[in-house]
């Protein structure tokens, strides 16, 4: 019974706030779900990489990943290469069109950083970054 009376303290507020930087993406990118965002911030960062990176960065179901990567390629902002160290896999690279709106995505999220950064202490964001570890850890169980 005590347990059915206890807040949620740690999910609904992580559930907010990545609902908002998806509302503050839609700003810069509109038009690109958050998923699309993220994978293109990666890449903008990384130019090129194998799908199971994105896999292993993203944590989604492999068809979740490769309809986000579909509906990239057909926006032309993306390609699928053959990898040449393993011609079995795919590598996905940004298009020059994809290259630019992943630096203004970005941009854009570092400058989210940057105002949160502004309005916390560095203590607040290592607890931040250890309680995010602690709830992937435990959702992986």
């Amino acid at each position: 019974m005590r347990d059915r009376n206890r807040k949620l303290r740690l999910v609904p507020p992580l559930h907010r706030a990545t609902h908002r930087v998806g509302l503050f993406l839609n700003t810069a990118c509109p038009g690109l779900s958050q998923g699309e965002a993220h994978v293109l911030a990666h890449l903008a960062a990384a130019d090129a990489c194998p799908i199971r990176e994105l896999q292993r960065g993203f944590a989604h179901k492999r068809s979740t990943l490769t309809s986000i990567l579909d509906r990239l390629e057909a926006a032309g902002l993306v390609r699928r290469e053959l990898r040449s160290d393993d011609r079995r896999s795919f590598r996905i690279a940004l298009t020059p069109r994809g290259r630019s709106l992943a630096r203004r995505v970005q941009a854009q999220l570092l400058e989210l950083e940057r105002r949160v950064a502004g309005r916390v202490a560095a203590a607040d964001v290592a607890g931040f970054e250890a309680v995010v570890e602690a709830i992937q850890a435990a959702a992986e169980e």
